[in-house]
């Protein structure tokens, strides 16, 4: 094994890929590009929406344009199927822009890992529907989605 790993590690159970999940929305819900970036290899290769990205720095990059407009972002991640080394998942998240305009944004993700636990591929769908602030369902404070506070599913997401 590498000295750079994200246990749990490929091939998954169901509950290893629940695991996984989490532990992806948690990190996605800091906001710390680098950090994130860790959870994939350093080649990893991504498709998001219509932008391709490729390798860690391209990631950060990525995710630091991300975060500077989609203002108090929060996330959960579902887990939709697994098999072997690869995961599929559904997710929204709701944020605001610097004008104020709410929006929660729907998407699927399709996820390969290699014998590291490292994301070696990201492809994700998104799609971006304006709500009102009053519309928001995700009222935590930022950071980590506490462990009581209800699912995609829960919420009727």
């Amino acid at each position: 094994m590498s000295e750079e790993s994200r246990p749990p590690f490929p091939p998954f159970t169901r509950e290893s890929a629940i695991e996984k999940v989490r532990a992806a929305e948690d990190g996605w819900n800091t906001r710390d590009p680098e950090k994130v970036a860790l959870a994939y290899s350093v080649d990893s290769r991504w498709r998001n929406r219509a932008e391709f990205v490729n390798g860690r720095d391209e990631i950060v990059a990525f995710l630091t344009r991300k975060w500077r407009r989609e203002l108090d972002y929060r996330l959960i991640k579902e887990l939709w199927a697994f098999d072997g080394n690869r995961i599929a998942v559904r997710f929204a998240y709701e944020c605001h822009d610097d004008s104020g305009n709410w929006y929660r944004s729907y998407g699927n993700e399709n996820w390969e890992f290699d014998e590291n636990g490292l994301m070696t591929h990201r492809y994700a769908c998104i799609n971006d529907l304006p709500i009102k602030e009053s519309e928001r369902r995700y009222h935590w404070p930022l950071g980590r989605r506490p462990d009581d506070h209800p699912g995609l599913s829960d919420l009727g997401l």
